[in-house]
């Protein structure tokens, strides 16, 4: 293992943990300005994670090992998908960064939060977790589709390679990855539960899909599965930012080109928030059973790349 894979190895996760509750505080303050409401401090995810970490773990009479292990591995996943995506600089690796197997982490890690929902045996977990998997279901093909339509356009399954393909060219170059970028934007908004598929601020049992599965959680255990959701997202927002946004990724992993492009792709990241914080203010909550139509659009423009790609 030479420097720059090592120090991509703790960059990479580190940047990606410590973002998260920044990204996740300005969507709420976002909402909270475009409502009329105040709104509560950017930075308020970092004192909630902090006041948590400080707190009493309870488990239920019912729970097993599996909601005591549970958030450890789903961080541990997400933390570990995030090295399949360069959100600072690209290694000079080709041992990791395959999209199929990073899409796969990120299922393995929701499977725990499902299965953490489930072994309390609360009402309310049980039909959380269902719900998840219900659109889990449905959400995993569509992006199967996307994940081939990139790999269709940029011809590799490797990220890190897509990345270094799109710094070479532009988005001019690979005019059908505006199409992805869309379908990407959607399965951003289905796998950080926002608006319009699920809402993370209300506890109404008719609405609620993701705080249904972690009601049962306490503690620092429910810190480490806020910030495994919080790194979902990050992810994902780096993944949709470098497929269409790539520049200021740096190639090596020199002291001044990695803070320089740390410094962009937190702008970049923060700008992605606010777009997400006016997205969801923007709509309502779709009804449960008209999910698959909001899905069949990432799906569609997936698979129209693909047929664009196979006729050129």
């Amino acid at each position: 293992m030479n420097w720059n894979t090592a120090v991509y190895i703790v960059m990479n996760p580190l940047f990606a943990l410590v973002l998260s509750p920044l990204v996740l505080g300005l969507i709420k303050t976002v909402k909270a300005r475009i409502q009329g409401r105040p709104g509560p401090p950017v930075l308020q995810q970092y004192y909630q994670l902090r006041k948590l970490f400080h707190k009493e773990i309870v488990y239920s009479e019912d729970s097993s090992f599996i909601m005591r292990l549970g958030p450890y591995l789903g961080i541990a996943f997400m933390l570990t998908a995030s090295l399949f995506v360069p959100m600072v600089f690209i290694p000079q690796t080709g041992w990791f960064g395959n999209i199929i197997l990073f899409f796969y982490l990120m299922i393995t890690a929701k499977f725990f939060m499902v299965l953490g929902g489930l072994d309390a045996g609360s009402t309310f977990g049980g039909m959380g977790s269902s719900r998840e998997m219900t659109v889990s279901s449905i959400i995993e093909p569509v992006t199967i589709m996307s994940c081939a339509a990139l790999a269709f356009v940029l011809k590799t399954t490797s990220i890190p390679e897509m990345f270094r393909t799109l710094l070479a060219g532009s988005i001019f170059s690979y005019p059908t990855l505006i199409l992805v970028g869309i379908s990407l934007f959607i399965i951003l908004i289905v796998e950080s539960a926002r608006v319009p598929v699920d809402n993370p601020e209300t506890h109404l049992e008719l609405t609620m899909i993701h705080e249904a599965m972690i009601l049962e959680q306490s503690g620092p255990k429910l810190a480490l599965v806020e910030l495994a959701s919080g790194v979902r997202q990050t992810v994902l927002m780096a993944l949709l930012i470098n497929v269409t946004f790539p520049w200021g990724l740096a190639g090596l992993a020199g002291c001044a080109s990695l803070l320089l492009a740390a410094v962009t792709m937190a702008v970049k990241m923060l700008i992605l928030a606010a777009t997400v914080g006016l997205f969801e203010s923007l709509l309502a909550k779709i009804r449960f059973f008209r999910l698959p139509d909001f899905f069949m659009i990432a799906l569609f423009l997936s698979f129209i790349t693909i047929v664009f790609e196979l006729l050129r």
